[in-house]
């Protein structure tokens, strides 16, 4: 079967079988991650059906950031979808199973396993370009919210006289993990979007810096340059 036939199969399978209530994980963004999957392995010498089995299977399993055993995830999705390979796709390769097993459990941060082939490490690419950008902005107060997490600190918003606490403070998540993200790209492409997008985040902070002071029209040059460092 042509590649071209398969995502639509597995978005059949998946609005009959995978229902759930987190945005930051449904079928739209099985199919953006899939999207930027195809930039980054133009040319490359990969296994795409590999590739776009694990951009859509890859959080089949999601367990709540909150969750105690939250880095078991991708283990558990990887693990889900053998199965769900096997069973209800018995036209998939048995031979690209494992690979595509090995790409979704090394996609997750937490998880911590590093990837070994070139298709694992642009599915965790991929993956994590959506924390950045403007979906990542939208994904990091969309998921707190729905923890009870408060935006900031409005006395210490950027942390500058206590500890980093993103499960206080959603826009603590930006310097605990978001603007770290850059540097733990797998590919070229990879770091170069990663970089870009977290500009932007770097940006949206110095508004928001501003704001707080009360200029609803500037940015504060000072926090544009302090965060940018980071990227």
């Amino acid at each position: 079967m042509e590649l071209a036939h398969w995502p639509q199969r597995f978005e059949a399978w998946l609005t009959e079988h995978h229902e759930t209530d987190d945005a930051a994980h449904d079928i739209s963004h099985f199919r953006r991650v899939w999207m930027t999957a195809q930039r980054m392995m133009d040319g490359q010498p990969v296994d795409a059906l590999v590739v776009l089995a694990a951009c859509y299977f890859h959080d089949i399993v999601s367990l709540p950031k909150n969750h105690p055993q939250r880095s078991q995830s991708s283990k558990l999705a990887a693990r889900k979808t053998r199965q769900i390979l096997t069973d209800d796709f018995p036209d998939f390769p048995d031979a690209s199973i494992p690979a595509v097993e090995h790409a979704i459990e090394a996609h997750s941060f937490s998880a911590g396993i590093a990837p070994q082939t070139l298709e694992a490490k642009i599915v965790q690419d991929a993956d994590r370009l959506e924390a950045l950008g403007a979906i990542g902005l939208a994904r990091v107060f969309a998921v707190s919210g729905s923890l009870g997490v408060a935006l900031f600190d409005a006395n210490d918003p950027f942390a500058d006289a206590r500890e980093l606490n993103d499960k206080q403070f959603a826009l603590d998540h930006f310097q605990t993990k978001l603007l770290r993200l850059p540097d733990t790209m797998q590919t070229e492409m990879g770091r170069e979007l990663a970089r870009h997008n977290a500009s932007f985040l770097v940006q949206f902070m110095a508004k928001l810096s501003a704001e707080l002071q009360g200029d609803c029209l500037g940015m504060d040059t000072q926090a544009l340059r302090r965060f940018q460092r980071d990227v």
